[in-house]
């Protein structure tokens, strides 16, 4: 298993988002702390310069583990699911654009908020947001690159809080491009067991956000990190774990925080000292 870091390419409120502001130091920072890669949260492909993106990853010696569309959402109020027929449609257009940047990388996309909350009854939500999805997966599915669901909380969301809800989804969509992100934070808060909600996701699952019980570096909380890693080794997964944590008590010392205390379970060693 490999490590990266959520770099976000503009400023955002979202807490977190671990580097934000200056994503090429954000990158640079990242390689320095001895990340294999970054994960990109982008608000708007169009509004960056994907080649320069490119080669400050590239020369970072970085990979691209995911793209992340949660921005659109929170700043751009863009929803998968929405009522309205015009803000579904620019949702769609939105991803789309994000498919193509992810492609150059390789890297899988990521739908966590923007599939959108709960609006006039839940059936209804998931049939707009299935409709909107497969709108979007014949381009994944031409492109090779897959769209991750992302079970979210439900101080966050109400709309897929577990493992089994997305689950569920995936099995309506019938798609080979669609897929599970888990996050050890939100499994912590809404499963009854975050190693059993992993072993239900199967092949299914291809990213894994990291963050203690409280949000913040692994190591500063209670969640047994060991015990995740131990049983994404019995799934045979090998992808990536993102570290997508609060800043605190600032970026760096806890982007370091991160990558030692997950490098030490990883490769057996001492864990380091708090």
């Amino acid at each position: 298993m490999r490590l990266s870091l959520v770099v976000s390419v503009e400023e955002t409120d979202f807490e977190a988002a671990t580097l934000r502001g200056s994503w090429e130091q954000g990158i640079r920072l990242a390689a320095d702390l001895g990340y294999d890669g970054v994960e990109l949260a982008v608000r708007d492909p169009a509004a960056i310069d994907g080649d320069r993106v490119e080669a400050a990853v590239s020369a970072a010696g970085l990979d691209v583990a995911a793209v992340g569309t949660g921005q659109a959402y929170l700043r751009d109020g863009l929803s998968l699911s929405s009522p309205d027929a015009g803000i579904r449609a620019r949702a769609i257009e939105r991803v789309g654009s994000h498919l193509v940047f992810a492609t150059r990388f390789r890297a899988p996309v990521i739908i966590g908020l923007l599939r959108g909350r709960i609006d006039a009854g839940k059936e209804a939500t998931e049939r707009r947001f299935l409709d909107s999805l497969r709108q979007i997966l014949p381009a994944a599915e031409e492109a090779g690159t897959r769209i991750l669901i992302e079970p979210i909380n439900r101080s966050e969301t109400d709309y897929i809080t577990t493992v089994g809800q997305a689950l569920d989804l995936l099995d309506r969509a019938a798609s080979e491009a669609l897929g599970i992100l888990a996050d050890t934070f939100h499994m912590h808060i809404e499963e009854v067991s975050s190693t059993e909600a992993l072993r239900r996701t199967g092949t299914r699952l291809g990213h894994v956000h990291v963050a203690d019980s409280n949000r913040r570096a692994p190591g500063w909380g209670h969640l047994d990190f060991s015990d995740i890693v131990a049983t994404l080794r019995e799934m045979g997964y090998t992808r990536y774990l993102s570290v997508e944590i609060r800043p605190d008590p600032d970026p760096e010392s806890a982007a370091r925080q991160a990558i030692g205390h997950m490098r030490a379970i990883l490769g057996g060693a001492a864990l380091p000292r708090k």
